[in-house]
């Protein structure tokens, strides 16, 4: 399967790593898409679901920091440079998070100034800070020359995607947007970074080589603060931490399935 994707991306990107990046973010936003989509079979989905599926994306993103990112990382450039990289995508990630508002269900609004943003875009930018170090992770990798890895990564990212996708578009709903069209077009809205920072991902390690483990220890870093400073939280604070939790667990497994199976 996996060799049929390569080629299939090799063919359609005429082998270039940062075509390859802009597809990669292409596919992980489409399947954003698709679990916004859904929100038309389920408009009001409990909380305990809620917080199992990003349970899910949290066990997913878990796993995928290690196996695509870390681990190859230091394979290449030895672990000073991934370790540097990691720190930068963390702090990064705490700066944004504390400057750009925005809103979770059960956190609430952080930032400067959220009260002079409207709360649907509150919760788009919210997923949206989620999504960055997603899109920059699935650029990073194709832009590493590690397609079948990279493409392993793409395909985590995007099924992770499908319950982020979901989350933003009952936010919409729960924010006072009953109308399923505008709140499919919330979810897809808060996807659509993935490609243009997935491109930029492929495009900045493909140019410059020697920064690619520091990338993909960005990249990580990212994701890592991510799930502890947000998706954790927020999942544990309604009493389903046992749900969320093994949500989690079951995320890790399909990782590490996708990455000895198709790896």
């Amino acid at each position: 399967m996996v060799d049929n994707l390569v080629n299939f991306f090799v063919h359609i990107s005429g082998g270039k790593p940062v075509l390859m990046g802009l597809w990669g973010g292409v596919f992980t936003t489409l399947l954003n898409t698709l679990g916004a989509i859904l929100v038309l079979m389920f408009r009001n989905p409990g909380q305990k679901f809620m917080d199992t599926s990003l349970g899910f994306a949290a066990g997913v993103m878990l796993a995928a920091s290690f196996t695509s990112l870390i681990l190859p990382g230091v394979e290449m450039g030895g672990v000073v440079p991934v370790l540097i990289g990691i720190l930068a995508g963390s702090f990064f990630l705490d700066i944004s998070d504390h400057l750009i508002p925005h809103m979770h269900n059960i956190i609430g609004t952080e930032g400067i100034h959220p009260e002079r943003v409207k709360a649907v875009w509150l919760f788009i930018i919210a997923i949206t800070l989620h999504n960055m170090p997603e899109g920059l992770a699935v650029g990073v990798g194709f832009g590493s020359g590690k397609i079948r890895d990279a493409i392993v990564l793409m395909i985590a990212i995007g099924i992770q995607n499908i319950p982020e996708g979901f989350s933003v578009a009952v936010s919409a709903i729960s924010a006072g947007y009953n109308r399923g069209f505008y709140a499919i077009y919330t979810g897809i809205r808060s996807g659509v970074v993935e490609i243009p920072l997935a491109l930029l991902g492929a495009w900045a390690v493909h140019k410059i080589q020697v920064i690619i483990p520091y990338a993909m220890g960005f990249a990580a870093g990212a994701m890592l603060y991510v799930i502890s400073d947000e998706i954790v939280p927020e999942t544990h604070r309604k009493g389903h931490e046992r749900y969320a939790t093994f949500g989690t667990i079951i995320g890790i497994v399909v990782m590490l399935y996708l990455d000895v199976v198709f790896g």
